[in-house]
């Protein structure tokens, strides 16, 4: 079970790209058609898959949650809007030479272990633990900073969807969360990913989707320019305990499994292409809108 205490073309790719650092409020999920043209205000397009969120990989069945935000500092609220993806997969989660699981607990946070009696007792203690399943961890990450009201180090604190209900489709209760008791706006990174289709090469907005801030900490990039190599490697030899959080996002995006995609640690702004020295080069994602 849960538990959580005009019309404007269909978005392609085609419009001005924006990277950077944003503040942002979550104003959809998983939408329908419906809910594309009167919230959202996006006339789909007849054979449009934006809408088919269940699929199917090696005999999994997978789902895609589409959350939509929108920059909550621009005047006008349907001005610049935005959607993180995130793909989750029917199969439990294993790393590479399968000698270890990962596992979740009931506020959403994720360990790894080769043996479930082995969890560091931090994790485990007065909380039920499971193994987890492909995709989990990106979007409990997100939930645990979007809903910013709960407490989750007290005991009675539960963060826990319905897996069974996911993998079919059903988001219900993702979606009561919107404008709920618990929600707050997130800081977000917004990206440019580059993948070759149909033998060109390709550019479209994407959401960092592996991490997200708190707002308060966007004002910490203006302050420090976390693209400066000897920042980074500075920051590199602190402990992670004694990292605050901005310092965990700049490192969770800089790290061997973090953005692979175009950024910047600036507040939101245009993007330049002949600032990404990598364009020419594609990065084909395995977590496509099409899986």
């Amino acid at each position: 079970m849960s538990s959580i205490g005009g019309k404007q073309r269909e978005v392609t790719g085609d419009f001005i790209k924006k990277v950077g650092l944003f503040e942002a409020e979550v104003i959809a999920i998983n939408p329908t058609v419906e809910e594309f043209k009167n919230q959202l205000d996006i006339e789909l397009a007849e054979d449009s898959k934006a809408t088919e969120y269940l699929g199917e990989r090696d005999g999994n069945i997978t789902l895609r949650v589409d959350v939509w935000m929108r920059n909550v500092k621009m005047a006008f609220p349907d001005e610049e809007r935005f959607k993180v993806s995130f793909f989750l997969e029917n199969k439990e989660r294993q790393n590479k030479d399968e000698t270890k699981y990962q596992y979740i607990n009931s506020v959403g946070m994720c360990s790894w272990a080769d043996d479930v009696n082995n969890l560091a007792e931090w994790f485990s203690k007065d909380r039920e633990v499971r193994v987890a399943y492909s995709g989990e961890e990106e979007l409990y990450n997100f939930m645990r900073t979007w809903l910013s009201k709960l407490d989750y180090r007290h005991a009675e604190t539960t963060l826990s969807i319905d897996w069974k209900k996911l993998m079919k489709g059903n988001v219900k209760d993702l979606r009561d969360q919107i404008n709920g008791e618990w929600c707050g706006n997130i800081g977000a990174l917004a990206t440019v990913v580059t993948k070759e289709r149909d033998g060109e090469i390709k550019e479209y907005q994407g959401i960092y989707n592996k991490a997200f801030l708190p707002p308060y900490s966007l004002k910490q990039f203006r302050l420090v320019d976390y693209s400066n190599v000897t920042i980074i490697e500075n920051l590199s030899k602190k402990l992670s305990k004694k990292m605050k959080a901005h310092e965990k996002f700049v490192m969770n995006v800089v790290g061997e499994y973090g953005c692979k995609d175009f950024y910047t640690f600036t507040d939101l702004k245009e993007y330049n292409p002949e600032e990404n020295m990598a364009a020419s080069d594609a990065v084909i994602s395995e977590e496509d809108a099409s899986y």
